[in-house]
Parts: C-alpha cells; sequence; structure tokens
C-alpha cells in the first residue's frame, strides 16, 4: 500500500481511466440516488397544541464510514447507495472504506464512484479490521460516530461486537429475493431474476412463488437454458441448489403471507395487477412492481438504496434512507401557565416511582410559583 487514506484529489484522475459510457452510467445511478433520497422528508415539526413549544428537530450525524465490500469483485453501486444518502442528511464528514485488489490498489471504477460523490476520504482497508478503524480511529484512519453498509460474516460480526461503541445502520446476511408470479409473468425473465440474485454468493437465496404449474416447469427449464452462459454458473447452481426453490400456492395472496413470513430483502410482483397484490404485503425491504421494474435496476439505478434489511429482519427494519443519517433531538419549551398545570402530576408520578429529588425539584418550582 502506498497511503492508507486517499483524498478526492486522489480519486478524481479515476474519472478519465475507465470507460466513457461506465462514467455516464455511474453518473446516472448517482443522480438518481441522489434525487430520490432528496425527496425522502426528515420530520421536523413543533406544535403550540401542548402548550408552549413542543416537537423535534432532525440533526445530520458529524461523521460516517460507509463500507464497501470487495472480496470478489468492485462494487461502486455500494458506495453510491451508501456514501449519497448520508451527505443528503447534512453529515458533515463522510468516509469510506473499501477492500484493495490485489496490487493494493483500490480498482479504478471505485475511485471515480467516489469521485463523482465527493466523500472526505477513502481508506484501503477491508474486513473486520476495517470496521475497527472506523470505530476506534488511528492515525491515518478517522473515527466516525457511525458505520454504514453490508459485508461479509467477519465485518457483520465485527459490526455487531461494536454497536454501543459505534452506531450501526444493521446486520446484513447474504442477499434473497422472492418473485412472486402468476400465469401472465414472463417465464424467462423470472429466470433471468432468480438468477441474477443467485449469483451473488453461494448462501443467497433466490425464490419463486407461483400459482402456475405451467411456469414453475418453464421456469426451471428456463434456469437450465440460461445458466449455461453465465460466468458465475458454478455459485449460481450451488445457491439455487441449496437455498433456492420454486413453491406452488393455491393463491397469490397465499404466496404473499409465504413471503410475509419470510421477509425478504427484495419481493418483485411479476403479476398482472401488482398494486392489488401489494396490498397483502407487509414484510420486504423493497418491492418491485410488475416485469418493467426488475430487480436489477433496484441494485443500480432506480433511486433507492440497495442497501436492504435481510435474514427476516425487514419484520422490523427498513432499507438505508435519510434517517439512518440523523439523531432526533425533542424540543420542550413550555409556556408558564402549562408548567405550572403540570407540576402536580409531575411530582405525584416521581413520588410513587420513589425518587424523591425528582418530587422535590417538581414541589420546588411549584413554591417558586406560588411565592
Amino acid at each position: 500500500l502506498d497511503q492508507l487514506r486517499l483524498e478526492p484529489a486522489d480519486c478524481a484522475p479515476a474519472l478519465d481511466r475507465i470507460p466513457a459510457d461506465l462514467r455516464a452510467a455511474l453518473e446516472l445511478a448517482a443522480s438518481r440516488i441522489r434525487r430520490f433520497h432528496e425527496l425522502q422528508p426528515l420530520p421536523n415539526w413543533e406544535t403550540n397544541e401542548l402548550g408552549g413549544r413542543l416537537g423535534q428537530r432532525c440533526l445530520p450525524l458529524n461523521s460516517v464510514g460507509v463500507y464497501v465490500p470487495g472480496g470478489t469483485a468492485p462494487l461502486p453501486s455500494s458506495l453510491l447507495m451508501g456514501v449519497i444518502p448520508a451527505q443528503v442528511a447534512g453529515v458533515k464528514e463522510v468516509y469510506v472504506a473499501t477492500p484493495p485488489g490485489k496490487d493494493g490498489r483500490i480498482p479504478d471504477v471505485i475511485l471515480a464512484a467516489a469521485a463523482l460523490t465527493g466523500l472526505d476520504a477513502i481508506y484501503p482497508l477491508g474486513g473486520a479490521q476495517a470496521i475497527a478503524a472506523l470505530a476506534y480511529g488511528s492515525e491515518s484512519v478517522t473515527r466516525v460516530d457511525k458505520i454504514v453498509g453490508p459485508g461479509n460474516l467477519f465485518v457483520t460480526l465485527a459490526k455487531q461486537q461494536l454497536f454501543g461503541q459505534v452506531g450501526i445502520d444493521g446486520l446484513y446476511g447474504p442477499t434473497e429475493t422472492i418473485v412472486i408470479a402468476d400465469e401472465t409473468a414472463d417465464p424467462a425473465c423470472v429466470a433471468a431474476d432468480l438468477l441474477a440474485q443467485a449469483e451473488h454468493d453461494i448462501l443467497a437465496s433466490a425464490i419463486l412463488l407461483t400459482t402456475s404449474p405451467d411456469l414453475a416447469r418453464q421456469v426451471q427449464s428456463a434456469i437450465g437454458q440460461q445458466l449455461e452462459s453465465l460466468s458465475r454458473a458454478d455459485i449460481i447452481a450451488t445457491s439455487l441448489q441449496n437455498q433456492g426453490g420454486i413453491v406452488l400456492t393455491k393463491t397469490l395472496v397465499e404466496a404473499a403471507d409465504l413471503s410475509n413470513g419470510y421477509a425478504p430483502e427484495h419481493l418483485c410482483l411479476a403479476v398482472a395487477d401488482p398494486q392489488a397484490l401489494s396490498q397483502h404485503v407487509t414484510n420486504a425491504g423493497g418491492i418491485f412492481f410488475g416485469e418493467r421494474s426488475f430487480e436489477v435496476l433496484g441494485d443500480y439505478v432506480a433511486g433507492p438504496s440497495h442497501t436492504m434489511p435481510t435474514a427476516g429482519t425487514a419484520r422490523f427494519s427498513s432499507p438505508l434512507n435519510v434517517m439512518d443519517f440523523v439523531k432526533i433531538s425533542s424540543i420542550i419549551d413550555l409556556d408558564g401557565a402549562t408548567a405550572a398545570k403540570l407540576i402536580v402530576a409531575a411530582a405525584r408520578i416521581a413520588q410513587a416511582e420513589e425518587l424523591t429529588a425528582h418530587a422535590s425539584a417538581a414541589r420546588f418550582r411549584a413554591e417558586e410559583a406560588a411565592a
């Protein structure tokens, strides 16, 4: 390694070293990701309905570290999906850690993506040690307030162990996709979508739920045909054999119920009326409506961050978004009349909780007001 910290000026030349069409694609992705997150509301609000001024104020985090995995291939999309929402939220300092290549250098496509965002610095560090460096800081790595982004098992366990000393967005496992399809779906497209997700990892899950036995057979056949030409065929085959499946259901609602129990990272609705079926969906990181809005577009250029909850955590968590990069302060500014009315109740509850200093603090104000 020549250096452990690359500044924006170190990244900019990579924009001219990557193919022009790739640069254009990254620029398009960055613009859509930025605009989508600019449209996400930050819930600052105040009211005088309760006497005086009450509300909440969203304040951006001071610093964030974005982990961008790259053990098997560079992932510039993950950099864009993590850095841009943080910037939109107003985070003052945004840093990236990503594994270098065998030559000790960060791939040009990653540096180019970094240059497009204007992040503060990028570190050629990967694995659990990168998470530790971001959490604790070092001579060359700036300590951050929160770490976001997916990674391998070691990265995930490092984030888990450091939670509480530093904020984290979530614990991400292998990617997972459920496709719900009816007889109107194109079997070749459904097969292609399943193969695309199985390509990530031998532990990735790609599952089809369908009401059509004919479609199930056609998709299975199409998978066999398409698999032969894919560069990661061995990974895909292992993933489909161990983690994939095709399940026949009696109705689409039954399929939605099964999906809700699984709570997938991605849910693709390849049905005649995806809007109607979506009303039965309660647990999913991302919902893709119809075959035009296929999941690969969400991976790269649709706009929402592709960092989504996995392993059933979509039951209680959300895709990465601007709210992951802010903290909320409650605003309490009561008027005199309201404060006077609340003193007795506050003192009585404090007394019930046997917190005499609390009760005294309330009574002191009451005596002061009466004087």
